[in-house]
């Protein structure tokens, strides 16, 4: 159970620098542009997924309220 453990706590690490990196990504293209060259175009395939939820209606709204469940702030147990 230990190993299970710490690969879960593996991933949650992994998750969590990923959403900081995407942040940092978001705020330097806002800052600097959009040609932010390690983090490319962040801010257009944002836009880009909100575009693809609002076009597809209800199920849009379904994907995002998972996508939310899965990013929220949760003890990795």
């Amino acid at each position: 159970m230990d190993a299970v453990k710490g690969v879960k706590s593996l991933i949650g690490s992994l998750t969590e620098i990923g959403l900081m990196l995407i942040a940092l990504a978001i705020v330097a293209s806002l800052l600097v542009g959009a040609n932010v060259p390690f983090f490319g175009g962040v801010v257009g395939n944002l836009i880009a997924l909100v575009k693809d939820l609002g076009a597809n209606g209800l199920v849009g709204l379904i994907v995002l309220g998972i996508i939310v469940w899965l990013f929220s702030k949760r003890t990795v147990s």
